[in-house]
């Protein structure tokens, strides 16, 4: 996936948990999805980013959940 298209996946991701945020009774299973979702797609353009300086940025990969989620913040 090229940089602008995870970009624009990440924008239309805020996009949809900012909605679900604003409902009356918010979806709890599904915000915890959207989370982990930007979260995965965060880390993989910051790893595009980074193997860009090697030239490798098509080798970024999207992690797992319990990998992305254990990062400290």
């Amino acid at each position: 996936m090229a940089d602008d298209a995870l970009i624009a996946q990440i924008h239309q991701l805020v996009n949809e948990e900012h909605e679900v945020r604003s409902g009356d009774a918010p979806d709890a299973e599904r915000l915890a999805h959207l989370e982990v979702t930007l979260d995965q797609c965060w880390d993989l353009l910051r790893q595009r980013r980074a193997r860009r300086e090697y030239d490798q940025p098509d080798s970024a990969a999207v992690r797992p959940e319990g990998t992305v989620e254990g990062y400290q913040q």
